[in-house]
C-alpha cells in the first residue's frame, strides 16, 4: 500500500513531531518504571504520562530546534 507523501516545506514540523513521540514515549516509560515499577497500573497511568509530555515536549522541541541547528553548525564541519 502507498501513501501519498506530505510536500517537503512540511519536514520542519514532521521530523519534530515524530522525534518528539519517540522521545517522550521511551522517558515516560523509563520514568513510570523507575518511579513504581511494572505493575497493573502500569497499563493505566503511562499513557496519560507520555500525552501530558508529548503536549510539553512537542511546542518545546519546535521553540529550540533552530537554536541546536545553530549550535551544530558552529560545532560541526559542514
Amino acid at each position: 500500500m502507498t501513501f501519498k507523501k506530505l510536500p517537503k516545506r512540511y519536514a520542519g514540523l514532521v521530523m519534530p513531531l515524530i522525534l518528539s513521540l519517540f522521545m517522550t514515549c521511551i522517558v515516560s516509560v523509563v520514568s513510570i518504571l523507575r518511579s513504581q515499577g511494572f505493575d497493573m497500573n502500569f497499563f493505566h497511568v503511562w499513557p496519560s504520562a507520555w500525552g501530558i509530555s508529548w503536549l510539553v515536549a512537542f511546542p518545546v522541541l519546535l521553540l529550540v530546534l533552530p537554536l541546536v541547528r545553530r549550535i551544530v553548525s558552529a560545532t560541526v564541519e559542514s
